[in-house]
């Protein structure tokens, strides 16, 4: 389970952010992840609850994650499609020519004071 190495990470880039606002508790990190990031949102939060209530500024504060959609795009016929229920080929014209556009990501969207 990589998610509590995520956590910690996530951890250091709010108390830095807060740091520099000068902010001394977070209420809310709201997360974006790809649905083929390989992060598992419960295993997420769950690690977050433990490692968060360790620091004083999280204590409490909710960890909220927004599941994105994978995409592919054809370099073949230019058709995008959903990367989950159709993988690495295209459904429109069957090339295996293609490129995930998004649905990897693991980003902070905001943070909430």
């Amino acid at each position: 389970m990589h998610e509590l190495g995520i956590v910690f990470y996530i951890i250091r880039d709010v108390k830095e952010a807060a740091r520099e606002h000068g902010v001394e508790h977070v209420k809310t990190v709201v997360m974006n992840i790809g649905e083929v990031s390989t992060v598992v949102p419960e295993y997420l939060t769950d690690c977050w609850r433990w490692a968060a209530d360790k620091e004083d500024l999280l204590r409490g504060c909710e960890l909220r994650c927004n599941l994105l959609p994978a995409l592919t795009t054809c370099n073949a016929c230019g058709a995008q499609y959903p990367t989950v229920q159709h993988g690495i080929q295209c459904p429109h014209c069957g090339s295996k020519d293609t490129v995930l556009k998004c649905g990897n990501e693991i980003e902070i969207k905001e943070i909430e004071v």
